[in-house]
């Protein structure tokens, strides 16, 4: 009897574009069927990547009265920067002829009544505002987290003491203590902002304390403590990075609470001295011309409104992205 033949089958030919040839001279080569692959899967690892970053921009762009807040903060920070892009007039020096003139397209915010333009006192007082305001929220930052960081971390009698102590600092009217502040200090915008600043550092304690008794328990903060860091180390490491988050939303809220501060002490006479034009003193100036000249007293007070609300919109934003609890 004669065997069968056993066929075995024809022997693959590899071609010139062969997806096995290909994968064997470049391992990166996709065996599925396309050369592309490989670089097309990048392509689109790529496009996802960029639309999770710009994800919190489309999320802002969905909140139209969190972008009318920002642009109101952008501009009034570009009046303070460059008012000379905004404005062509001299703040100080006024023409008497023009004085307590309506808002016009000359002048848009009026003439007051030694005939100086009004925008332009606004636009260039943003600047003594805006300065004052942030020497404010840096002194209350900084004084009130280290406070709160020292009370939070060494606890005891370190943490009674300082929390009495902000008790009665809490007690006391904000505005009242920053007038007790400034007759010790003296008159003048960097001691109005001083002021200010020392009166707030309690809510900032307060906060950076109760975000510190959290993280001071979690896993890592105590893995650091068996390892043998040392305290300042674990303090300065891992604490305070985490425990930042609410403190920087409490300060955008404060931004707000400080420019009307600011505003009402300046209008009280405590800021700078005339002609320097700030936007409390601006509103105090034209309150004895309310009768003939509303504008004296409406458009910066105005502007002061929308300043405030912008930053507490703001704040709202940061607090519900992990700001305060």
């Amino acid at each position: 009897m004669i065997a069968p033949n056993v066929l075995s089958p024809p022997a693959r030919t590899l071609e010139p574009h062969d997806p096995v040839l290909e994968s064997i001279v470049d391992p990166d080569a996709d065996p599925s069927g396309s050369p592309r692959a490989a670089a097309l899967g990048e392509e689109r690892a790529d496009a996802a990547s960029r639309r999770f970053a710009l994800r919190p921009v489309i999320a802002v762009l969905k909140q139209p009265t969190l972008v009318a807040s920002i642009l109101v903060l952008a501009l009034v920070t570009l009046w303070a920067l460059v008012p000379s892009w905004f404005t062509a007039w001299d703040p100080i020096v006024g023409v008497p002829q023009d004085r307590l003139l309506p808002p016009s397209p000359e002048h848009l915010f009026g003439t007051d009544n030694l005939g100086r333009d009004l925008y332009a006192r606004v636009v260039y007082g943003s600047a003594t505002s805006l300065a004052a305001t942030s020497v404010a929220v840096i002194v209350g930052l900084a004084v009130g987290s280290l406070f709160g960081l020292l009370a939070g971390f060494l606890r005891g009698i370190v943490d009674d003491a300082i929390m009495r102590f902000m008790d009665v600092l809490l007690a006391i009217p904000s505005l009242l203590l920053s007038l007790a502040l400034i007759t010790a200090l003296g008159f003048g915008t960097l001691n109005v902002a001083i002021a200010v600043g020392l009166a707030s550092i309690a809510s900032f304690s307060r906060v950076m304390r109760a975000e510190v008794l959290q993280i001071a328990t979690a896993v890592y903060v105590e893995a650091a403590h068996v390892s043998g860091v040392r305290w300042y180390t674990v303090l300065r490491r891992h604490v305070l990075p985490n425990a930042s988050g609410p403190v920087v939303a409490l300060a955008a809220l404060e931004f707000g609470v400080m420019v009307l501060a600011i505003s009402s002490l300046s209008f009280l006479g405590f800021g700078a001295p005339p002609p320097t034009p700030e936007w409390g003193s601006l509103v105090a100036g034209g309150r004895d011309y309310l009768a003939v000249a509303w504008w004296l007293t409406t458009f910066p007070g105005l502007v002061i409104v929308a300043v405030v609300l912008s930053a507490n919109r703001i704040s709202r934003a940061l607090e519900r992205n992990g700001g305060i609890r």
